[in-house]
């Protein structure tokens, strides 16, 4: 059975059958929530954030044009709704020191996680993804695990595609100071010596 598109739903609330939206509240919940999670860091005022979130997106349905995909558009309401929920309660954010960034860096975390199993590679990046600031945890949340490319990046966080390279360029090296205090040394070692056969 071929799943129907999410314009199908949008067209069906639109003309009244508001019980389609629970299809759509069903089929991004788990990844608003999980974003949401990300920013905002308290799992009660995540759940709120996501609640907000779909309130917001039941409220400006008509104003989806489909200029993006649906998901681009919905993963914006939810980064904005987190930008205002943090607006309100100001959190300070971990911050890291940028010396010790460098392009060798990423290739030799890219290539760790190559190694590392799919499962456990999620989770490591997930872990050490909790360690970033709200922002940059979001954005490569939506490279990582949605997919989502440079120029739907820049849509859902309000930027242009090139900001948004740049924004993503000293996530990873943030990343990848932080994998690399977290992965095991010889690990890194390993692989900053080339030998990446496996």
């Amino acid at each position: 059975m071929s799943t129907l598109n999410d314009q199908h739903y949008i067209d069906k609330i639109l003309q009244g059958e508001t019980n389609a939206f629970a299809v759509l509240v069903d089929r991004y919940k788990d990844m608003i929530f999980t974003l949401a999670l990300k920013m905002v860091k308290h799992r009660e005022e995540a759940e709120e954030v996501a609640q907000d979130t779909f309130i917001k997106i039941y409220n400006s349905l008509n104003k989806f044009k489909g200029d993006s995909k649906f998901s681009t558009w919905i993963y914006k309401i939810a980064y904005n709704t987190c930008l205002d929920r943090l607006k309100k309660s100001k959190k300070e954010d971990l911050n890291i020191s940028i010396d010790e960034f460098s392009s060798h860096l990423i290739k030799t975390m890219d290539n760790a996680l190559s190694a590392l199993e799919e499962k456990e590679r999620k989770q490591t990046i997930q872990k050490c993804l909790n360690l970033l600031p709200s922002d940059e945890n979001f954005l490569l949340t939506l490279f990582y695990f949605e997919d989502q490319n440079l120029e739907e990046i820049g849509k859902i966080m309000n930027i242009s595609a090139n900001n948004a390279k740049v924004k993503l360029f000293r996530s990873r090296q943030k990343l990848a100071v932080i994998l690399r205090k977290q992965l095991e040394p010889e690990i890194i070692e390993y692989y900053e010596i080339g030998k990446i056969s496996k």
